[in-house]
């Protein structure tokens, strides 16, 4: 299947949690005109701390490159785990970095692409409790291994740990919300219509006022990307259990 243009963020390969073989399984299913990296693709942060590199992660690397060789513009937009990627912008071939991108539908919309982090006053004012707050995500997502073994023994659908605390815990959700209406300011306030990020690893696609907000979601819990179709419709799509990805939500 072909889109006009696609999104995906929060991949963190180089992490135990990186869902590579389920993301080459949607690259492989999936073509597109334009395909943005909204960030986090690669976890620098936790490389630093210990190296684990499988073949899989080279194997999403290889292919985003095979496709930009093949003619699908490849935007890269650096996240804050891999932001020594924004010390080297410009174009290289066929892949553009830039720290955010502008895109527009083919209605004519204009959704500003960003990834996020630097709304976030974590991030940016208190970078020590950001890598700490990283490490502890890494270890609830450790956990998830074995509630998905004893889930899929027991013939069970996959269920995340990890995203059932974030959701369940009141600061989280406030967070969330808060982030979100935020980015909908940012956007409303740099004349777009619409935006588009990813950072907190929560998939959404919902409206704000006036303004649409797209989130990409992730590759270590959710599986999810955003595409633009011919018609100009976003679609969220979700892929569960490496199978076919099959479309949540559009606006």
């Amino acid at each position: 299947m072909t889109h006009r243009a696609g999104w995906i963020s929060d991949v963190h390969l180089g992490t135990r949690g990186c869902q590579a073989e389920a993301l080459l399984e949607f690259l492989r299913d999936h073509e597109f005109e334009t395909l943005y990296l909204v960030g986090d693709l690669i976890d620098i942060w936790s490389l630093r701390r210990r190296r684990y590199w499988p073949q899989s992660h080279s194997d999403v690397v290889q292919k985003l490159l095979r496709k930009a060789r093949k003619g699908t513009r490849l935007i890269y937009i650096p996240g804050n785990h891999d932001e020594f990627v924004a010390e080297f912008p410009g174009d290289f071939g066929n892949i553009e970095i830039m720290p955010r991108a502008v895109h527009r539908t083919w209605d004519g919309r204009k959704i500003l692409v960003i990834h996020g982090h630097e709304l976030d006053t974590v991030v940016q004012n208190m970078g020590w409790l950001a890598h700490v707050g990283g490490l502890g995500y890494e270890l609830l997502l450790q956990a998830n291994h074995p509630v998905h073994w004893v889930r899929h023994r027991l013939g069970l659908a996959p269920w995340s740990l990890s995203a059932y605390i974030k959701s369940r815990v009141k600061n989280a959700v406030n967070f969330i919300s808060d982030f979100e209406e935020a980015m909908a300011r940012y956007a409303r306030d740099a004349g777009a219509s619409a935006v588009l990020c990813g950072h907190i690893h929560m998939p959404s696609v919902r409206r704000i006022g006036e303004l649409s907000y797209y989130n990409c979601g992730d590759w270590v819990e959710h599986c999810t990307a955003l595409v633009e179709n011919r018609d100009g419709k976003i679609e969220l799509l979700r892929l569960r259990d490496s199978a076919a990805a099959v479309a949540a939500t559009s606006l």
